[in-house]
C-alpha cells in the first residue's frame, strides 16, 4: 500500500479519537487522530451537527463543501487541500481531514503578499471554487516547500462572492499551462468531476462553477475584485 492510498484508507476507516478542540473556531472543530493497521494519522473532524447555519449558504452543509474543494484540487493534481473525507466519527457523520504541519519559519503575514508559484496556483483555485474566505491563517506552508489551504467550507456559491487576501495576480493574464487546466477542469464537470461533485453540490451551484471558469477562460486573466462586496474577508488573519 503507498503512503498516499494507505492515509485515504486510515483516514477514511481507521478508528477515530477525538483529543482535543480548536477552540477559536466558529464551528465545531475537532483535533482527532486515526489508527488504521500500521497508519496513523493526526486530523481535523468537523461534525455536521456542529456547525451553524449561514443565512448566505442555506443550501447544503459546510462538510460537503470542503469535500469538494479537496475533489476539485484532487481532480487536477494540484495538491492545494489535503486529504479529506466524510465519514462517521463520534459526534455523527462529518468531515475529517489530514492535519498539516506548516513551516514554523515563515512569516504569514510577510508570505501571503509575495509573487510565489505556490500562493498564485491557490489564488486560481479560489477563484474558480468561489472562496469566500482566503484568510491569511488559511494557507498553510510547509517544510518542503508545499502549500496548502484550509477552511473551505464557504465555497461553490452561486452567486460570485470571491474574498481574499491573494489579489496579487489581480487582472494579470494566464499562462499557457493555467489555461489547460481551466479546460480540463471544464471538460472535467461533463464527466468524472461533474459525478463526484453531484452529491455534494446544488445543481446551481454546479453550473455557476462551470460559469466561472468560462468567464476566467473567456478573459484570460485573473478575476478583479468587485465594487459590490468585499475583496478581503474579516478578520484578514
Amino acid at each position: 500500500m503507498s503512503s498516499r492510498s494507505g492515509k485515504l484508507v486510515a483516514i477514511s476507516e481507521g478508528e477515530l479519537t477525538v483529543t482535543g478542540r480548536l477552540v477559536d473556531a466558529s464551528n465545531a472543530t475537532l483535533y482527532a487522530h486515526v489508527v488504521h493497521e500500521d497508519e496513523e494519522i493526526i486530523c481535523i473532524y468537523k461534525p455536521i451537527a456542529g456547525e451553524r447555519p449561514l443565512w448566505d449558504f442555506d443550501q447544503g452543509c459546510l462538510a460537503h463543501r470542503e469535500l469538494a474543494a479537496y475533489c476539485v484540487s484532487n481532480y487536477l493534481s494540484l495538491d492545494l487541500v489535503p486529504f479529506t473525507v466524510l465519514r462517521d466519527g463520534p459526534y455523527g457523520q462529518g468531515m475529517v481531514q489530514e492535519w498539516i504541519d506548516i513551516d514554523e519559519s515563515i512569516d504569514l503575514s510577510e508570505y501571503f503578499s509575495q509573487d510565489r508559484d505556490e500562493l498564485r496556483k491557490m489564488a486560481l483555485f479560489d477563484a474558480i471554487v468561489n472562496n469566500t474566505d482566503r484568510k491569511i491563517g488559511h494557507l498553510l506552508p510547509t517544510v518542503d516547500k508545499g502549500l496548502f489551504g484550509c477552511d473551505h467550507g464557504v465555497t461553490f456559491h452561486k452567486d460570485d462572492k470571491l474574498r481574499t487576501v491573494l489579489w496579487q495576480w489581480s487582472g494579470k493574464n494566464l499562462t499557457d499551462d493555467e489555461i489547460t487546466l481551466l479546460e480540463r477542469c471544464k471538460q472535467g464537470l461533463n464527466g468524472e468531476l461533474g459525478e463526484v461533485l453531484s452529491p455534494l453540490l446544488t445543481g446551481e451551484e454546479i453550473q455557476a462553477f462551470g460559469n466561472r471558469i468560462d468567464r476566467i477562460l473567456e478573459s484570460q486573466m485573473f478575476p478583479e475584485p468587485s465594487p459590490d462586496w468585499p475583496a478581503v474577508p474579516w478578520p484578514a488573519f
